[in-house]
């Protein structure tokens, strides 16, 4: 199974970038967020110095998608600071792991921000006290996609350079599915 990981900060693309490889893998990957879960699940705070569920609650969601055979995408900031320590234990117990963290400058962070259909309610000022420029994992192959990387190209380079382009789904639903099946192929 392959694990995706895209990390970067508030308005960098991660999010918008993760939903689109999901669509274009289709059934059989699941995408895993940091804010949903942390803030709708858990309903926790963020970066506050709290002790906090979040992390280790993130990599065990992985883990079990993992398990049941599903290839996953994670996406989040997942500041260093908190999550360092599980995505590296998840990271290295996982060998067909892609790692990229989307370093987009803070001018262009609050740009994409404000070109989002339905912008989170948060102030610039709010965005800047979450930036970090390049918050890497030091993970051995972690990417770092730059700002000039369109949407287009940053989609084909996570689906190709992952492997998950040619992956094939291995979940109950594309493989035994009556409804994939009838379709002739994986949905």
């Amino acid at each position: 199974m392959k694990l995706v990981v895209i990390r970067g900060n508030s308005g960098s693309g991660k999010t918008s970038v993760a939903h689109e490889v999901r669509r274009r893998y289709g059934r059989g990957c699941a995408l895993v967020e940091q804010d949903y879960l942390r803030r709708v699940v858990l309903r926790e705070h963020g970066g506050d110095g709290t002790p906090a569920v979040a992390p280790a609650f993130i990599t065990t969601v992985v883990r079990a998608a993992l398990g049941h055979g599903y290839h996953v995408v994670l996406e989040g900031i997942l500041h260093s600071g908190q999550y360092a320590e599980p995505l590296r234990e998840l990271i290295a117990s996982h060998p067909e792991t892609s790692v990229y963290w989307m370093e987009v400058s803070f001018d262009e962070t609050v740009r994409r921000h404000g070109r989002r259909p339905t912008p989170i309610p948060v102030t610039a000022g709010q965005m800047r006290a979450w930036y970090t420029p390049m918050d890497l994992l030091g993970v051995p192959g972690e990417q770092i996609i730059p700002e000039s990387s369109s949407f287009e190209e940053t989609v084909a380079t996570v689906l190709h350079d992952s492997g998950l382009a040619g992956a094939a789904p291995r979940t109950p639903c594309p493989v035994r599915c009556p409804r994939c099946a009838e379709k002739g192929r994986p949905a």
